[in-house]
């Protein structure tokens, strides 16, 4: 038997743990978009959730220098012994917990990322820009719709906005659910992202943040009741004027620019 075979035998007796969100892709050639994206070169490249390291052999084959994410043992351990001569390094530990400001200016990141931590990953990610310039991921297609969706869309809420000011978002292609073992319920989505200074001063977002999670805190709701919510009706009413917004639309209407006009007629009101 070659080390080859041997190496997958070992992979295929290692469970997979529901609990991470564990599905993984089965061949390397379903990763091309992402690679094709991310044109890592000889860069140092974070994948987050290397699992049996398919996109961690593409990515390596491309020139990059790995650092794998993995917060399951046992596949770490796997990938470590499979790829013992490749330029990577495997940590094991969780992605969500990651020092993004500590990493070198440069770094890529990607990854085929759970469902259930997928938001959070790509939130914490974003604020980065000067550390991270581009970042691909395969994402479950609802979490891909909600970061590419614009104002009308259904799947159109905070993260679509908040992503877009900070990213702009590229649909890279779609991954069917056969391509996954074991098989997901819904099919996949390869996502790009470049990211770039946010539309405010850093100092602002997270106000700025607030506001727009407020305002699609209660998305069947017209804006004025929303927000009024958190900042009382006849203050939302008068922010709502300044701003120039019609109370009587939802959140869901509203582009990034019109939420930027909200925003700065909130600040307006509050610094008065």
């Amino acid at each position: 038997m070659t080390e080859q075979k041997r190496s997958n035998r070992r992979r295929q007796t290692i469970p997979l743990q529901k609990k991470f969100g564990q599905h993984h892709l089965v061949r390397g050639s379903i990763c091309a978009p992402l690679v094709d994206f991310l044109e890592p070169g000889e860069r140092l490249v974070v994948e987050i959730g290397p699992g049996g390291g398919v996109l961690t052999q593409e990515l390596v084959m491309a020139g990059a220098r790995v650092i794998a994410v993995e917060i399951d043992l046992a596949w770490a351990v796997a990938l470590t012994s499979r790829l013992v001569s490749s330029p990577i390094g495997v940590c094991v530990g969780d992605a969500t917990e990651v020092h993004w400001q500590s990493l070198p200016p440069g770094t890529l990141v990607t990854g085929n990322l759970p469902f259930n931590v997928s938001t959070v990953l790509i939130e914490q990610l974003l604020p980065h820009w000067q550390r991270v310039p581009r970042a691909a991921f395969l994402v479950q297609k609802e979490v891909g719709d909600r970061l590419l969706a614009g104002p009308g869309d259904a799947a159109y809420g905070a993260l679509s906005v908040l992503t877009a000011a900070r990213a702009r978002v590229s649909r890279l292609g779609r991954v069917s659910r056969g391509s996954f073992r074991p098989p997901p319920k819904v099919d996949g989505v390869f996502v790009g992202l470049e990211l770039a200074r946010p539309v405010l001063e850093e100092a602002e977002m997270q106000s700025f943040t607030a506001t727009v999670r407020l305002s699609f805190s209660q998305r069947r709701k017209q804006l004025r009741n929303a927000l009024a919510a958190g900042w009382g009706r006849e203050a939302a009413s008068a922010v709502l004027d300044v701003a120039g917004i019609e109370p009587r639309w939802r959140a869901e209407e509203l582009s990034l620019d019109q939420f930027l006009q909200l925003h700065r007629a909130y600040r307006g009101a509050h610094r008065l």
